[in-house]
């Protein structure tokens, strides 16, 4: 269905020097977040190619990197889950394609490191002592996380819900 509702949109003209000032600046506010910087700018050019899917070569030219810096990015956004490799049918070039619900993905990720900070603050927790200042507030910090990753699929299903009743 993507590539139907891609086929049908109209081509805009963009102003490029306009595009390439908003990845750098959204992608340094991912950056500031713990994203890598090249992985922020590779992610935030996918986000802006109409049809999410990109090349090296063509990452490549339009952040005006090398190929092996487009190659670590990648490979850093492919690992935590945020971007697929798909080969060309025909072709032995790979194209990264950002997943459909790309937000859903960034907040699985994040949910995925919390539940690690929460498990780790348990632990700290324990050894500080639970009946301590220290302890009791990393005890809390853990049921926090605990609080949010459980709310977190509730939360995405409102959003669908919400999405729907907004859509023209």
């Amino acid at each position: 269905m993507p590539e139907a509702r891609e086929a049908q949109q109209p081509q805009v003209a963009r102003d490029g020097a306009a595009v390439r000032q908003f990845v750098e600046h959204f992608a340094s506010l991912l950056a500031d977040s713990g994203m890598p910087p090249m992985p922020a700018r590779i992610f935030v050019a996918l986000l802006t190619a109409d049809t999410s899917r990109l090349t090296a070569e063509e990452l490549a030219g339009l952040l005006r990197v090398s190929p092996a810096a487009v190659s670590g990015g990648v490979r850093y956004l492919i690992q935590v889950g945020l971007v697929s490799r798909e080969t060309e049918p025909g072709s032995r070039r790979h194209v990264y394609r950002m997943p459909e619900n790309v937000w859903h993905e960034v907040l699985r990720v994040r949910d995925r490191i919390m539940m690690r900070w929460a498990d780790t603050m348990r632990g700290g927790a324990e050894v500080l002592g639970p009946g301590t200042p220290a302890g009791a507030r990393l005890a809390e910090s853990a049921l926090y996380f605990e609080f949010v990753s459980k709310e977190l699929p509730a939360l995405l299903g409102r959003w669908e819900d919400y999405k729907t009743a907004h859509q023209d």
